[in-house]
C-alpha cells in the first residue's frame, strides 16, 4: 500500500507535466487533414501539416519557445469540404427567370493564404462561385442551359479558380446539378404542351401500328388468294388433261364419263327428272306446254337425259 499514494500523484502529476509543456509551445499534436500556422511578432514563421507528434524547437529552433508568448498558434482544417448553392437566378436568352443550383468541392491548400490574404475566404469563395454561375449562364439559349451542363460547370471552376488559389484555397469539381422554373404559370405551361406531346406521340405510334398490321393481314389476304386461285385453275387444268387422255384412248370412254358427269351435276341440284316412253306424243306435248306454262324442260329419252324437268326449291 506503499505506493498507492506515489502512483495517484503520478497520474495527477503526468496531465499537469502534460499540459504545461504544451502549453509553452514544447509539442504539438498535428491529426489528419490539419495544419498548425505558427505566428510569432506578428509575422508567419512556419506551417505544420504533417500529422502527428510535432516539436516546434526541432522546425524553428529557440525562437518556437517564444510562440506562446509573443506568438499564437492557428489550427487549419485542410480536410476536403463540399458546398451547394441553391436557387440562384438567371435569366435565360428568351428572358426566362430559371434557378440554378451549383455543387462545388473545396480545400484549403495554402493555410497562410487562407489565413491571413482574405478574412472571410469561406463568404468570398461563395459569392465568387455564385457571381461566375450567374456570369456564365445569363442570357444562354435555355436548350443549352438545360442540356450542357457538363461544359458550362467546366467554364465556372476555370472562371472561379484563379481567384480561390489567391485565397488559398483549391478549387475541386465544380457541377451544375439543377436548373429549374421558377414561374409556377410557366411550369404548368411546359407541362401541358409535354402531356400533348406525348399523347400526339403515342397516338401516331398506335396509328402507325395499326397501318402495320393491315398491311401485314392484306398482304397476307393476297397471298392466300392468290395460292387459292392458282389451287382452284389447277384442278380444271388437271381434269382437263385426263379427258383428253381419256378421249385420245377411247371416245366411248370419255361419252359415258361426260354423261355420269352431267348426272351428278342434276342429282346435285336436286332436279325432278320424268321419264316417258318415245312413242307418247300426247304425252310429250303436254309437257312441252306445261313446260312452258311452268317452266320446266323435257328432254328426249334418247338425248343424254330424257324428259327431264328442272324445279327449284324455295
Amino acid at each position: 500500500m506503499d505506493f498507492l499514494p506515489g502512483f495517484v500523484a503520478g497520474l495527477l502529476f503526468i496531465p499537469i507535466i502534460l499540459g504545461l509543456t504544451r502549453a509553452f509551445g514544447i509539442y504539438s499534436c498535428v491529426k489528419e487533414c490539419e495544419a498548425h500556422v505558427f505566428t510569432l511578432f506578428g509575422k508567419v514563421i512556419g506551417t505544420i501539416d504533417t500529422p502527428g507528434l510535432q516539436f516546434p524547437v526541432k522546425h524553428y529552433g529557440a525562437k518556437a519557445l517564444l510562440i506562446p508568448f509573443f506568438g499564437k498558434k492557428y489550427v487549419v482544417d485542410t480536410a476536403l469540404r463540399q458546398h451547394y448553392l441553391r436557387s440562384q437566378m438567371v435569366n435565360s436568352e428568351e428572358g426566362t427567370p430559371m434557378g440554378v443550383g451549383i455543387w462545388y468541392e473545396m480545400q484549403v491548400k495554402d493555410p497562410e493564404s487562407f489565413l491571413f490574404i482574405n478574412a472571410n475566404p469561406d463568404g468570398s469563395l461563395q459569392a465568387n462561385v455564385t457571381s461566375s454561375t450567374i456570369s456564365t449562364l445569363s442570357n444562354l439559349e435555355m436548350e443549352k442551359m438545360l442540356e450542357d451542363r457538363h461544359s458550362l460547370s467546366r467554364t465556372v471552376r476555370q472562371t472561379v479558380s484563379p481567384l480561390s488559389e489567391r485565397w488559398g484555397y483549391k478549387l475541386g469539381s465544380v457541377y451544375i446539378r439543377k436548373v429549374e422554373f421558377t414561374d409556377a404559370h410557366m411550369v404548368e405551361n411546359i407541362t401541358e404542351k409535354v402531356v400533348k406531346r406525348l399523347v400526339q406521340v403515342t397516338s401516331a405510334m398506335k396509328q402507325d401500328g395499326d397501318n402495320r398490321v393491315g398491311l401485314i393481314k392484306s398482304e397476307t389476304a393476297y397471298k392466300v388468294s392468290q395460292k387459292m386461285a392458282e389451287a382452284a385453275a389447277a384442278r380444271p387444268r388437271i381434269v382437263g388433261q385426263v379427258l383428253n387422255e381419256i378421249a385420245n384412248q377411247d371416245p366411248e370412254v370419255l361419252d359415258t364419263v361426260l354423261e355420269v358427269m352431267e348426272v351428278e351435276n342434276l342429282l346435285e341440284s336436286r332436279a325432278t327428272v320424268d321419264l316417258l316412253p318415245n312413242s307418247s306424243n300426247v304425252l310429250i306435248q303436254l309437257g312441252e306446254r306445261n313446260s312452258v306454262a311452268n317452266g320446266n324442260v323435257m328432254i328426249d329419252t334418247n338425248e343424254t337425259v330424257t324428259e327431264t324437268r328442272h324445279r327449284r326449291n324455295d
